[in-house]
């Protein structure tokens, strides 16, 4: 037992890092055995690209968790889970640049700008990096009180994701069409945990837990 109130670390923070890292060495393990799918390129890209909304849920998941059962960790963790999901991200866009592509940047720049769904995406990593660098204390002195403003910019970071995600399967919620089952529960959790954001709806939770 006193073991265990000196090991620094909490099993949250653990598992953190466990699922965090457990996504890449699954990919790397099926890459070396040669257990991807017929099309390995796209099956890595859609793996980290899964893997980035996952964390990025779960890091948004942190304040409200906190506000409705008073439990204040996870607040601890969100700062590893968006650095998580920002390098699932990058792996994302580097797989698609770089293995996809080729680096033949004309190409890639034509294809992007004629795919919707690739000006979202690109977008979404894009403003995910100044959130990525400024993530560290030394910025949130720096920064002061924009530092939290920058940082809001996650809020409309995330329906980005989803509506890239939701196009690369090639849903259509208007007419019902392709796979839009996925996209619309990753959507709709995102949904909950912006609207447990609004002040008087997460004093009213708040009051309700108490």
């Amino acid at each position: 037992m006193d073991f265990l109130k000196k090991f620094p670390y909490t099993p949250l923070q653990i598992a953190v890092h466990l699922y965090a890292w457990s996504g890449l060495l699954l990919l790397i393990f099926d890459a070396t055995q040669g257990n991807l799918s017929p099309n390995p390129i796209q099956d890595l890209e859609q793996r980290t690209g899964r893997h980035a909304l996952v964390l990025l849920v779960l890091s948004l998941s942190c304040t409200p968790i906190r506000t409705l059962f008073k439990w204040n960790e996870p607040l601890k963790r969100r700062r590893a889970l968006g650095l998580y999901a920002f390098l699932y991200a990058a792996l994302h866009v580097i797989i698609f640049i770089d293995l996809d592509y080729g680096l033949a940047w004309s190409r890639l720049i034509q294809e992007v700008f004629q795919k919707p769904r690739l000006v979202v995406g690109m977008a979404a990593f894009v403003l995910l990096i100044p959130l990525a660098v400024t993530s560290f204390d030394i910025w949130k002195k720096r920064l002061a009180k924009n530092w939290k403003r920058l940082h809001q910019m996650v809020y409309f970071i995330a329906p980005l994701v989803v509506l890239h995600y939701l196009w690369s399967k090639k849903g259509d919620l208007l007419s019902l069409q392709g796979e839009i089952l996925t996209p619309l529960i990753y959507g709709t959790i995102i949904g909950i945990m912006l609207i447990l954001r609004i002040p008087f709806i997460r004093k009213t939770f708040a009051s309700f837990s108490r």
